[in-house]
């Protein structure tokens, strides 16, 4: 567990959190300039701030100076050393903490770098880079990793290809990861716990899919990227190229997902993604049609509204217009239907 608080005046910006953050993977997600770099440089010993009481297991690391802290920093560029190959890059993590050597082996097989030892990082794609940088961090035997916006400078593909990594990480490396991003699908997609910060002030912590699907932080997460997060099972690929997940209200068919049979998979669906029927639809294109409780509904200030969706024990939000809501009838309390289109779900909204 890492308890944190601090406090800090910058010039016309105060910041001031306080959290506890478990194991797993904790994703601070917020506007640019919300703090976010500023927390973990500060958990880092990178920025000295005002006031600082960071704990980790039980033990303050705030007094101690930054090179004594034992935390892994994986930072928006790989910085790796351009004269040295990857395996030399590698190594050098383990440097000054011998004993974290021996893992070498476990840390090159969990980021799948095997092929890439002997290279130089000349030659090497920016997703590669940043799995070196970050085999390197947990090369150091940290006991928290700390990572600074990892996938902002690299494109789609590059993305795409990193993600794998990072879901093996956040389940297999055994140590807290503190994850600054902006990025919404990519929190989604990665993390267990979701720590939202504003102008300095924390606005919500909590499990990412609670936190994603809280209507009042819809303006916060940006109403475009609003959303839900949701669980399915994969159960079946379909001969005509679709894949059949199983949710708490419903079969979900969406195209091809690169997964095994039986494997449990989060489900990021875009608010504005899901439209709402009184009455099951008939003769519609869209597959997906759920059956839903409306459990709470806020409207905007401008022409729209979020309802709140209950299935199961999880959490589905939907936005449309305050005209639908007026000409729906809709209510809190109404059994009524969600419908998600199989192509408005990317595969960059799946993980696992």
């Amino acid at each position: 567990m890492l308890d944190v608080s601090l406090k800090h005046r910058f010039a016309g910006f105060d910041l001031d959190v306080a959290f506890a953050a478990p194991k797993g993977l904790t994703a601070i997600f917020g506007r640019s300039g919300a703090g976010k770099t500023s927390i973990i440089n500060a958990v880092a010993g990178l920025l000295q701030t005002d006031y600082a009481q960071v704990t980790l297991d039980g033990v303050e690391i705030s007094t101690l100076p930054t090179h004594l802290r034992n935390v892994g920093y994986v930072f928006q560029e790989a910085r790796l050393f351009p004269h040295m190959t990857v395996q030399r890059n590698l190594k050098y993590g383990s440097w000054f903490r011998p004993k974290a050597g021996r893992d070498f082996d476990r840390v090159v097989a969990l980021l799948g770098l095997e092929p890439l030892l002997a290279r130089a990082p000349l030659h090497l794609s920016g997703g590669e880079k940043q799995r070196v940088a970050i085999g390197r961090a947990l090369l150091s035997n940290p006991q928290i990793l700390l990572m600074d916006e990892p996938l902002s400078a690299l494109d789609s593909p590059r993305k795409a290809e990193i993600l794998p990594y990072l879901e093996r990480l956040r389940d297999e490396a055994g140590l807290p990861i503190l994850y600054v991003s902006h990025a919404l699908a990519e929190v989604a997609r990665l993390a267990t716990t979701m720590l939202v910060v504003e102008a300095g002030r924390l606005r919500r912590i909590g499990p990412t899919a609670e936190v994603l699907s809280d209507p009042s932080l819809a303006n916060v997460l940006g109403l475009r990227a609003a959303g839900s997060l949701i669980t399915a099972r994969l159960v079946a690929q379909e001969d005509d190229g679709l894949s059949r997940l199983e949710t708490a209200a419903g079969p979900v068919f969406l195209p091809r997902v690169a997964a095994s049979l039986g494997a449990l998979l989060r489900l990021r669906i875009p608010a504005q993604d899901v439209m709402i029927a009184r009455q099951a639809p008939q003769d519609i294109s869209a597959l997906n049609v759920l059956p839903v409780r409306i459990e709470a509904l806020r409207l905007g200030e401008g022409p729209g509204a979020i309802l709140t969706l209950a299935l199961g024990e999880e959490r589905l939000l939907a936005r449309i217009t305050q005209r639908s809501v007026a000409a729906l009838g809709l209510a809190v309390g109404q059994e009524v239907f969600a419908v998600l289109k199989s192509v408005a779900l990317a595969q960059g909204d799946i993980g696992g």
